[in-house]
């Protein structure tokens, strides 16, 4: 799948979270396919690892927390003096821990909501009016189908992905007369780093409800990325693109 090429040349991306996991392998096949990638994290150490193995000269990156909207708009701002920023991937979140909403410690659910939604609401407040400005962008919000379906024992994480999607389709809906594509995309678990922070009963049951009988692989969700990322995608927004392998049903 590294092999199917889409055409990012002259377009300069921005990918959240974007030194490990999905967010790395997007950088790369971005990279791959002709595009200037800026990624935004949290962890310098991942970012440095990320930049030393993917070594191309169109990278470049921040160390940033997108929870805190002064930060995103300083950095984003910065970035549009000497460049625009054409494609937007709100992919950096987390999980939070696995625990019954009665007992779950009210300052880590306000952290799992600030990163998975206000993160993403304050990197598009900042960034939008760039793309409104050009007349073009592509933004795509990684939610879950957590958000959809709602996680027992993940209520933050769950409901900051629910209000990601809400937030797509008020987005798109505001941004639908202009060529910039809003889209969310609800993958199931993944082969990622951040099923490490689950405990194995609670991935086992995550993967008891997918039908394909798998976890994602991160090559997989990164080819629809790509699709909703380019300039093919002409006509869809304020959409949800469920990748869960028939979990969802909706």
């Amino acid at each position: 799948m590294d092999n199917i090429k889409f055409n990012f040349n002259n377009r300069t991306a921005l990918i959240t979270g974007g030194a490990q996991g999905f967010g790395l392998d997007i950088a790369k096949r971005f990279l791959n396919s002709g595009a200037k990638v800026i990624i935004w994290d949290i962890d310098s150490r991942t970012v440095d690892k990320a930049s030393k193995d993917l070594n191309n000269s169109n990278l470049s990156s921040n160390i940033i927390d997108i929870s805190n909207f002064k930060e995103v708009e300083v950095c984003a701002n910065k970035i549009f003096k000497n460049s625009n920023i054409d494609i937007l991937i709100n992919n950096a979140g987390i999980t939070g821990p696995t625990a019954s909403l009665w007992e779950y410690d009210v300052q880590m659910w306000k952290k799992v909501v600030d990163i998975n939604l206000m993160g993403t609401f304050n990197c598009c407040r900042a960034i939008v009016p760039n793309m409104i400005k050009n007349n073009y962008g592509r933004i795509v919000n990684v939610a879950s189908v957590a958000g959809k379906d709602g996680n027992a024992n993940a209520s933050a994480y769950s409901a900051g992905k629910a209000g990601a999607i809400g937030l797509t389709k008020s987005l798109g809906k505001e941004l639908a007369d202009k060529n910039i594509a809003v889209n969310a995309v609800t993958p199931a678990g993944a082969k990622t780093r951040i099923l490490d922070q689950m405990t194995k009963e609670h991935v086992q049951k995550m993967l008891s409800k997918v039908p394909r009988g798998r976890f994602l692989e991160v090559e997989e969700f990164t080819s629809l990325i790509c699709w909703l990322s380019s300039e093919e995608n002409t006509f869809s927004t304020a959409a949800v693109f469920d990748i869960s392998g028939g979990r969802s049903t909706y």
